[in-house]
């Protein structure tokens, strides 16, 4: 960033530090102490010591991991008992709109100056020159690229990918950087229609926002474009839910980047079931024959799109043995793995017959609860990966509590507008009383 802003150097733990002052300073309730919200920023910022422990010792030392795994597993404790918090007023944050405003402008500058000068991720790198040879209508060469472990993506990412070459005139390094610039704006703005439509409060989407590019995970990891992709698609997804075409199309998507979405995928056709389940599921369906078409477009023959559909999927996840990985499951017996995937499967059939009606509520916390659990079991770097679940977490801090209604029903309740300071401000009328309930 040196070459931006002459005599500005920030290295990681330093940043850590100061993104911890201000996120106390602007989200911290310091009215209520015990409050779930301080709860939640205090889980959070526990990551980056994590991070930076895996990040600043030896390859075979395990005490970052051990570090993310523990925080991991108060965060997983915390969502499997989001449904006992009743009690979920909307709380203000000690900014006043105008500053929010500003901070998160702020924030995503110093983000994309970060961006622009670090070195673009491999596996952003890779995603481009795929892109590349989509728009080219080239069979991709046999010979594969080694890059680093957990960044290969799907068609999705290639497909995502092409219309931003040529915006950049085929430079794969801007296209990179491009990319990655996109895919925090779509986490941004995603957060803040969450905030809108479904919280009725813009500014509680202005903060979800804000907080994302102050938290340090993001930035020790803000050129990982293929990590972001299908975390933006899955806002988007959560945003667009009240649709199940536009919202199993989008999940399609993201199970198209990387492995973890497709175990979402239980969780939210039980949660639509017969309120469109059908076009759900058609949605997915159809975005899954999209993705084989690309591949088709840059394949040959037959035994090239075999090679091309089989090598898209990242199948590392599907081994015991970690020999060849990085993480903590690489310096253990591979057998203690298995006890875990196994706790993680029967976690997955219980969130996705439990409960029987899901709402909006149980939705998220399910949904981010699952992405939590696969940290466990991955074989190469688990617990490192916080950016798959971050924007979810964030809608579960931030959501106040939500009207249990089922999807479709929502549409047509009755609303209630107010202005106040020149900000329109929406609050859905609770079913079964009298007056709705508006929080100023």
């Amino acid at each position: 960033m040196e070459e931006i802003l002459r005599g500005y150097h920030v290295n990681a733990p330093t940043w850590f530090y100061l993104s911890l002052l201000l996120i106390l300073a602007v989200f911290f309730k310091f009215g209520r102490m015990w409050s779930i919200r301080n709860l939640d920023l205090a889980l959070l910022l526990s990551l980056a010591p994590g991070l930076l422990f895996v990040r600043s010792t030896e390859p075979g030392s395990t005490l970052g991991y051990c570090w993310l795994f523990a925080v991991s597993g108060l965060l997983l404790f915390r969502l499997l008992f989001d449904w006992t918090l009743t009690r979920r007023p909307r709380m203000e944050q000690n900014l006043n709109p105008a500053g929010m405003a500003f901070l998160c402008a702020a924030a995503m500058l110093f983000q994309t100056t970060k961006i622009v000068t670090e070195a673009p991720d491999a596996g952003a790198m890779q995603t481009v020159a795929s892109a590349n040879d989509l728009l080219k209508r080239q069979d991709p060469s046999t010979e594969t690229v080694v890059i680093e472990k957990g960044t290969v993506t799907g068609p999705a990412g290639r497909l995502l990918a092409t219309p931003v070459v040529p915006l950049t005139g085929g430079a794969e390094i801007a296209a990179a950087r491009a990319m990655a610039f996109l895919s925090h704006l779509a986490v941004l703005f995603g957060l803040i229609a969450v905030g809108r439509w479904h919280f009725s409060d813009t500014n509680l989407g202005l903060a979800m926002a804000t907080m994302y590019l102050l938290l340090p995970v993001t930035a020790y990891d803000v050129t990982k474009v293929n990590h972001l992709l299908p975390a933006a698609l899955i806002v988007w997804a959560v945003a667009a839910h009240r649709q199940p075409t536009i919202a199993g199309g989008l999940l399609g998507l993201a199970c198209g980047t990387l492995f973890f979405p497709i175990f979402l995928l239980p969780i939210w056709m039980s949660y639509y079931w017969r309120r469109g389940a059908l076009k759900f599921g058609l949605a997915l369906v159809l975005t899954g024959a999209l993705l084989l078409g690309s591949l088709v477009l840059t394949s040959a023959d037959s035994h090239s799109f075999t090679r091309q559909t089989l090598g898209s999927i990242d199948w590392r996840f599907l081994k015991f043995q970690a020999d060849d990985g990085v993480g903590f499951w690489s310096l253990y017996d591979y057998a203690w793995r298995i006890p875990v995937m196994a706790t993680f499967v029967v976690l997955l059939v219980s969130l996705s017959v439990w409960p029987l009606k899901k709402n909006v509520e149980t939705l998220l916390a399910n949904s981010a609860a699952i992405i939590v659990a696969t940290q466990f079991w991955y074989p190469d770097q688990g617990g490192t990966y916080v950016l798959w679940y971050l924007p979810l977490m964030l809608i579960v801090t931030f959501r106040p509590r939500l009207a249990n209604f089922p999807a479709e029903s929502r549409e047509h309740e009755p609303k209630v507008t107010i202005s106040e300071s020149g900000a329109n401000l929406r609050q859905d009328a609770l079913a079964g009383l009298p007056r709705p309930q508006i929080y100023r």
